[in-house]
């Protein structure tokens, strides 16, 4: 996959993210300072932010402007996070259990098999 294409790539810098989103540097910085949103560090210490960091900074910044503290939109973006990691889990055991349900039929379905055919060798036998 091409780093353009890959969603969590750090390429762009604050000062285009500012400039995307009109928004304030200071403003990006603040929200790293308070662990909302932090970026990932280029060797020369600049932040970094990916296509998703800069989607969650767009709802920070939408948040913001409704009144809420920066405490309250980082407790939001952790719970959302948090359920976007719960629901990964559970589509994972979701579609383990489709897995092992097929492979339950599967073993039920050759076990019938092997019993009719030891139910047909032993008849003869009986007589």
């Amino acid at each position: 996959m091409e780093p353009f294409e890959n969603e969590d790539v750090p390429l762009f810098t604050v000062g285009q993210v500012a400039e995307m989103l009109s928004l304030k540097q200071a403003f990006l910085r603040r929200i790293d300072e308070l662990q909302v949103v932090s970026p990932q560090r280029s060797a020369g210490r600049q932040r970094r932010y990916t296509r998703v960091e800069i989607r969650i900074i767009q709802q920070v910044a939408s948040m913001a402007d409704e009144g809420m503290t920066m405490t309250a939109i980082r407790r939001i973006i952790e719970l959302e996070q948090q359920l976007d990691e719960v629901v990964r889990q559970r589509d994972e055991l979701a579609a383990r259990l489709s897995e092992l349900s097929a492979e339950r039929m599967r073993l039920a379905h050759q076990l019938t098999i092997l019993l009719r055919r030891a139910g047909q060798e032993q008849e003869p036998a009986d007589e």
